[in-house]
């Protein structure tokens, strides 16, 4: 089980009632509209658009207010124009990090970043330092109670490389361009899908054993989501649930 996998789960199911809901949905809106921007307004034609669809509405942002944000990445409506920038860094204990930003102004987000990195012991790298190290992968989250053989039989069918059973759900890794069709089929077999999402997940990971190193690696990650423009962190940390339970505490 990647440790890091597992925050992101626990983390995932702590969102629901997480009080900085406005900034979650200012985050999935905005992916939605460079989105739209960069592929079109039609989710059917535009698989990265119907994902982070789905993702929005998985997060219960109004259809009303993912319908203007489409209209404002096509340009039908005038909106501000975002940057993609992937930014890469290292935590405390050698933690190689990768965090995805949209942003309308570079200068300040770099500046954010690498502020927050330095203040909590960590250190930016330069493009392609970390980036090797990660791969692009769809992430389907599915409710304990589905049986694992069934629902082995359906995600597999559909395309996905792996079933994980994170604890408190199953966690499906299929590769990016399968990830509406693994979804789907999981749903159709009557089984309840939590979240569907895009991710990097690390080759190799490096095991944490202190709790100290724990925190600050868990006090970066949640620094970096914290900032407007950070939509993702990634990290290949693997931890276990007792040191995971003990760094949160």
């Amino acid at each position: 089980m990647s440790g890091h996998s597992k925050w992101a789960t626990i983390k995932h199911k702590k969102g629901a009632a997480d009080q900085k809901r406005g900034k979650l949905f200012a985050k999935l809106i905005r992916q939605v509209e460079v989105a739209a921007r960069e592929g079109g307004g039609d989710p059917d034609m535009n698989p990265t658009l119907r994902t982070m669809f789905q993702k929005a509405r998985d997060a219960s942002v109004p259809l009303d207010t993912i319908e203007r944000a489409i209209k404002r990445g096509t340009g039908e409506l005038e909106g501000v124009t975002y940057e993609q920038i992937t930014y890469e860094g290292y935590a405390p204990g050698g933690v190689a990090m990768l965090i995805e930003v949209l942003t309308d102004n570079r200068n300040r987000t770099g500046s954010d970043v690498r502020s927050l990195f330095t203040k909590r012991g960590g250190s930016m790298a330069e493009p392609g330092a970390v980036s090797w190290q990660f791969e692009r992968k769809g992430t389907v989250l599915v409710d304990r109670s589905a049986d694992e053989e069934e629902l082995m039989l359906a995600a597999l069918d559909a395309g996905a490389d792996d079933v994980i059973d994170d604890g408190e759900a199953w966690r499906l890794v299929t590769p990016p361009s399968d990830l509406h069709a693994v979804r789907t089929a999981v749903e159709e077999a009557g089984m309840t899908v939590e979240s569907a999402y895009l991710t990097m997940v690390a080759a190799n990971l490096i095991p944490l054993d202190d709790t100290g190193t724990a925190k600050q690696i868990l006090g970066l990650i949640d620094a970096l989501e914290d900032l407007d423009d950070v939509q993702a962190v990634h990290a290949n940390f693997d931890i276990s649930d007792e040191l995971l339970e003990a760094a949160t505490a």
